[in-house]
């Protein structure tokens, strides 16, 4: 008989009677499910409890005060004080009644279609704008609402932080318990600002159409709702096109959210909009200069327009207002008694890259754009200097030689023709060698470099120095035929200056808060771009341009210094770039719409850059030029660029070369004395134009 293996029966958990259902999966899963329904239930009313408590816990408590407005300093580089860029709160309240109600549906439009739907925060905006961003990997799109952003206005910074943006969450939610919606909205248009030292609409509606803002059409008001997004960047006086793009912005979106038709949306982006001046604003010191340190800071630093005009902070900047005052008299001397005349003028301290002075035109309260900066004009010969540094590096000499005569160049593998004109079309039929050509400012000589040397060359050389205008690779470009801006011809010459060194301009070294905190440090960035011994050698040829003959000579009489420099000269421009061992300057003369200069006008630049730089430099001892070790001197022979001997001596003139790159062949069969033989017998009697030069300068 076969025994059976017992198996005990299974005993229920203690404490529960055995349920006949356990083994029944569906209702194992009905219970869990309840379980489920349960937890979640309780947590909600845990959760709504915790939100009503919290709500009762805002609406008790009183909202922080507002921020206090301070102004922002700027001062020069011996801290004295330039000017504010606040100056007290252009501001008018008003009620929302007395807000047009075009400007009210433009405001909700651009700036927040749900506004009268949400409780201070859009959740729905806020996980639009995150999966855009997530699309993207960057932050192109916001969610910020009306609430939050008047949360920050009035309460908080503008520091990117999660601490900030959490407590301007809770600070919208708390001013939507405590506030109507109506009454927010008023707030809001009465804070926002308009850029240029205004806050609210209604004084926005005064500067921009002089009229109050209930008057404002629906044209003005899609306007005036899209500068707020970036004050400076839509303004219509810095920028018409930008702002006229973003009123058509803010008028489609308005179509599309159903607050007008289309048809009204297309009259109101045909109609001419008439703006008023901006007059009866106190300027401050150098107000070009305050316009370029405001772009650089709140382009370059991220720093928030209304923040750097009420922020407190304080702007350490370059400029001498000494410097400052003298560019600004030189310039009106020249230029202010004509009627159309502009003129710019940037210096930069070679040696630390520091933007000492800078004017951007005749008047500011006529016309705020910056010429000194922004206004690429044709440089004329006064780019001729980049192209020599180039053909000195390539293995020309200041001896290389080219006849003056009228010429025919062909290039671009013979297919296409060039024939340059010397001024006035004199041409003395000699050889000349670069000196002269430098001094005379000789086309032909000119234009044989550059096609000797190839065009592109010319163009990577002034890249190197900083030009970043676009630059044509044509035997024109020898002639300064390519636009570029006074602050670059200014930068490049300052690296000539600078033994071939760049040091990146700057303007700001210093930016700190209203409690002395540092937001940016200035840190100097220097490269070397070319040998030194090739800057010295340009420098000596670029002193002849202020000896007699050269088209400097007319202000040689005001230069009680050694300067080295060139003019430049085309139908519609004058210009003058030089330097000292201290300072690099540009100055351009012209008009601003292409009108001819005359004759009188074309020889402006040269006094205004002898007067800035001697007054500038009044109390600073004469400084001669550095030599470098890697440059040698000899007797030339200018007849035919050789060594000069005991039989072609009566002209000789010393010259200056790269080591290794001068002459080695006499002017004649019987040899080239020594130097010192040479020097006495100059010393004697013989009639030495630089002897002469150092001599005038010393007695000076």
């Amino acid at each position: 008989m076969t025994k059976q293996k017992m198996t005990a029966p299974s005993r229920p958990p203690r404490g529960r009677e055995p349920d006949p259902d356990d083994d029944i999966p569906a209702l194992r899963w009905l219970r869990r499910l309840k379980r489920l329904f349960s937890f979640s239930l309780v947590s909600i009313l845990l959760l709504a409890a915790g939100l009503f408590v919290a709500a009762l816990y805002l609406r008790s408590q009183e909202l922080p005060a507002t921020k206090i407005m301070q102004t922002s300093q700027m001062y020069d580089a011996r801290g004295e004080l330039i000017g504010s860029f606040y100056n007290g709160e252009n501001r008018q309240m008003v009620p929302l009644a007395d807000i047009s109600p075009y400007l009210v549906k433009a405001t909700l439009a651009i700036e927040d279609q749900h506004f009268y739907e949400h409780i201070g925060v859009d959740f729905k905006a806020v996980a639009r704008a995150s999966l855009v961003n997530l699309q993207h990997m960057a932050k192109v799109q916001g969610a910020g609402t009306i609430t939050q952003q008047l949360a920050r206005n009035l309460y908080l910074t503008h520091e990117r932080t999660w601490s900030r943006k959490l407590k301007e969450t809770v600070y919208a939610v708390q001013m939507e318990m405590q506030m109507s919606k109506d009454g927010i909205l008023a707030e809001y248009l009465n804070q926002i600002y308009y850029g240029h030292s205004t806050y609210g609409i209604e004084a926005a509606a005064q500067l921009f159409f002089g009229k109050n803002a209930k008057d404002l059409t629906l044209a003005e008001s899609a306007l005036l709702a899209g500068v707020p997004k970036g004050p400076r960047y839509y303004s219509p006086y810095y920028n018409m096109e930008n702002a006229l793009d973003r009123q058509k912005l803010v008028l489609q979106t308005m179509v599309d959210c159903g607050f007008i038709t289309q048809q009204e949306a297309d009259k109101a982006a045909a109609q001419k909009l008439t703006f008023q001046p901006l007059t009866g604003k106190k300027e401050a010191v150098a107000p070009y200069f305050s316009d370029y340190v405001r772009t650089l800071a709140i382009e370059k630093l991220g720093i928030p327009e209304d923040q750097f005009d009420e922020g407190g902070i304080r702007i350490y900047t370059t400029l001498d207002l000494k410097a400052q005052k003298i560019a600004e008299e030189a310039v009106q001397k020249q230029v202010g008694g004509t009627q159309e005349l502009q003129a710019a003028l940037v210096a930069i301290d070679p040696r630390t890259g520091h933007v000492k002075a800078m004017v951007g035109g005749r008047d500011y309260n006529e016309s705020q754009f910056n010429r000194a900066v922004t206004g690429r004009r044709q440089p004329g010969s006064s780019f001729k200097p980049i192209m020599y540094l180039t053909a000195l590096q390539k293995g020309m000499t200041p001896v290389t030689r080219y006849q003056d005569i009228p010429t025919v160049f062909t290039y671009n593998d013979g297919k296409d023709t060039y024939s340059p004109s010397n001024f006035n079309d004199k041409y003395s039929g000699e050889w000349i060698d670069m000196r002269r050509a430098m001094a005379e400012s000789n086309n032909v000589y000119a234009v044989h470099t550059i096609l000797d040397i190839g065009p592109q060359a010319v163009v990577d050389t002034a890249k190197k120095m900083g030009i970043t205008s676009p630059l044509k690779a044509m035997p024109s470009l020898a002639l300064g035929a390519s636009p570029v801006t006074p602050f670059e011809m200014a930068s490049a010459f300052s690296i000539i200056a600078n033994h071939g060194v760049r040091v990146e301009p700057i303007a700001i070294t210093r930016i700190e808060d209203p409690n002395g905190k540092v937001l940016y440090e200035a840190a100097p960035v220097e490269e070397r771009v070319f040998d030194p011994n090739y800057a010295y050698v340009l420098t000596s040829l670029m002193e002849s341009v202020f000896d007699e003959g050269g088209t400097g000579s007319r202000v040689s009489a005001t230069m009680k210094r050694p300067v080295a420099g060139k003019t430049g000269t085309t139908d519609t421009d004058a210009w003058m770039v030089g330097f000292t061992p201290e300072l690099a300057t540009a100055v351009w003369v012209g008009y601003d719409k292409g009108k001819k200069v005359n004759p009188v006008e074309s020889h402006m630049a040269a006094p205004i850059f002898a007067e800035f730089t001697e007054g500038v430099l009044e109390a600073i001892p004469p400084k001669l030029f550095e030599i470098p070790e890697g440059v040698v001197t000899a007797y030339i022979d200018p007849a035919s660029g050789k060594l000069a001997n005991e039989d072609c001596m009566k002209n000789a003139k010393l010259e200056a070369f790269v080591k290794g790159t001068e002459p080695v062949e006499a002017c004649t069969n019987r040899g080239a004395p020594a130097n010192e033989k040479q020097e006495e017998k100059l010393k004697r009697g013989q009639n030495s134009s630089w002897w002469n030069d150092l001599k005038r300068w010393w007695n000076s």
